[in-house]
C-alpha cells in the first residue's frame, strides 16, 4: 500500500485526486458526496459577482469528447457564503474556492470567500497572449487574501511565457488546463448544434484533451517553481500518474465525475495505488516530474525498433493486425511481426488490450 498523501502549502490531501471547479462541485451537498466518494480535496464551482445565466442544453457527450457551455455557478454568491461553503468545509478536507473572472469581479468576491478558503483558484478563461488580464486578476486576489492563490490556465500556445509571468506576478500555484475551444457538434438528425449557446459553440473536455494538458503541465513545470495541479481528461489512476510524471503535484477531476458520479474519485485513487504498488513505488510523490528525468536519457531515433511479443498475453484479437498499414503483422497460432516490413511506428503496442506487445521508448 503506497502513501498517497500530498502536501501543498500545508494543506494535506489524503490522496492527490480532488474535484474540479465544475458541475461535480456545484454545491455543498455534492462536495460532501465527492469526499464520501473518495476525493482527497475539494475545489468548488466558480462563483462571480452575479450568478450565471447558463444556456441550455449545456452539456453533451460526443464520440470525440465532452462538450459544455457551462459558465460559473448558477447559485448566487450569497448562497455560497451563507450555506454551501460551510457544507463543503464540513467534509473535513482542504477546500479550494474557485472564483472569477475579471479583476473587478475578484476584488468584490475575494473578501467574501476569505473565511472559507484554504486556498483559492482564479479562473479568467483568457486565451489571448497579453498576460495583463490574468495578472490584474491575480493582484486583486492577492491584495484581499492571505491564503495561497492558484491561477487556472487555459491551454495557451506559449504556456511557458504565460506561466512564468503569472509566477512572477505572485501566483502560489497553477491549475492547468481549462477546457479547450470553442468547439462545435451538430445533431445530424436535425441539423441543429447540440449546445444551447447563441453561437452553438461549446468547450471540449474529457479524455481527448489529456495529451494537451500533459504537454502544458510538462512545459510549465520546466520554468516555474510553484506547484501545479493538473486537470483535463483524468479518467483513471494511470492518468493521475501520467500528470504527476509530467510535473503535477495533484489533479482535479471534472468530466469523469459528471459521467460516472462522485464515487469515481475513490476509484481513481484506488487505481493509482494499485499502479504504484505494481511498479514498486512506496510514495506517490516519487513519480512527480519523472518524465523530466527520463527525457534526457531518451535516444532520438529514426530507425526501426521492432516491438517484442509476449505470446502468453496475446489473446489473438487481431487489433494490431487490423491497424498495421505496413502489413507486418500476421496472427495465426501465434502473433508474428515481419521485421523487414515493420516500420516501428508503435501503434500496435498502444492498441493491444493485454500488453502483449512492448516497444522501447528509451
Amino acid at each position: 500500500m503506497a502513501n498517497l498523501k500530498v502536501n501543498i502549502y500545508g494543506m494535506e490531501f489524503s490522496n492527490p485526486v480532488m474535484t474540479a471547479a465544475g458541475p461535480g462541485a456545484k454545491d455543498g451537498d455534492l462536495c460532501i458526496e465527492a469526499v464520501k466518494g473518495g476525493a482527497g480535496g475539494l475545489c468548488t464551482k466558480t462563483i462571480s459577482v452575479l450568478p450565471a445565466d447558463v444556456p441550455r442544453p449545456c452539456m453533451g457527450l460526443t464520440n470525440s469528447g465532452f462538450l459544455n457551455t457551462e459558465l460559473w455557478s448558477e447559485l448566487p454568491k450569497e448562497q455560497w457564503i451563507k450555506e454551501e461553503y460551510q457544507k463543503a468545509k464540513s467534509a473535513g478536507v482542504p477546500v479550494i474556492v474557485s472564483m472569477g473572472y475579471t479583476a473587478d469581479d475578484i476584488e468584490k468576491v475575494a473578501p467574501l470567500v476569505k473565511p472559507y478558503a484554504d486556498a483559492v483558484e482564479l479562473s479568467t478563461h483568457y486565451v489571448g497572449t497579453d498576460v495583463a488580464p490574468i495578472v490584474n486578476a491575480l493582484k486583486a486576489a492577492k491584495s484581499a487574501l492571505d491564503c495561497p492563490v492558484f491561477m487556472k490556465m487555459s491551454p495557451h500556445t506559449d504556456i511557458q511565457t504565460i506561466a512564468k509571468a503569472v509566477e512572477e506576478a505572485g501566483a502560489d500555484g497553477l491549475v492547468m488546463i481549462n477546457s479547450f475551444g470553442p468547439c462545435m457538434a451538430i445533431d445530424v438528425n436535425t441539423g441543429y448544434p447540440i449546445m444551447g449557446s447563441k453561437t452553438g459553440y461549446g468547450w471540449l473536455s474529457g479524455a481527448p484533451i489529456r495529451p494537451l494538458a500533459i504537454r502544458c503541465i510538462y512545459e510549465a513545470s520546466q520554468v516555474v517553481n510553484i506547484p501545479i495541479i493538473g486537470v483535463g481528461g483524468v479518467t483513471c489512476g494511470r492518468d493521475v500518474a501520467e500528470m504527476m510524471m509530467a510535473g503535477a503535484s495533484a489533479v482535479q477531476v471534472c468530466t469523469e465525475a459528471i459521467l460516472r458520479g462522485p464515487g469515481v474519485y475513490g476509484k481513481i485513487a484506488k487505481e493509482l495505488n494499485e499502479f504504484l504498488d505494481e511498479h514498486g513505488y512506496s510514495d506517490v510523490n516519487e513519480i512527480k516530474g519523472l518524465a523530466h528525468k527520463k527525457v534526457n536519457d531518451r535516444e532520438f531515433r529514426t530507425h526501426t525498433v521492432v516491438p517484442e511479443v509476449d505470446q502468453d498475453k496475446c489473446i489473438k484479437c487481431k487489433k494490431c493486425k487490423a491497424s498495421c498499414v505496413y502489413e507486418a503483422i500476421e496472427v495465426g497460432e501465434t502473433l508474428e511481426i515481419d521485421k523487414d516490413k515493420c516500420f516501428g511506428c508503435g501503434l500496435c503496442v498502444t492498441r493491444c488490450p493485454k500488453g502483449a506487445l512492448t516497444i522501447s521508448y528509451k
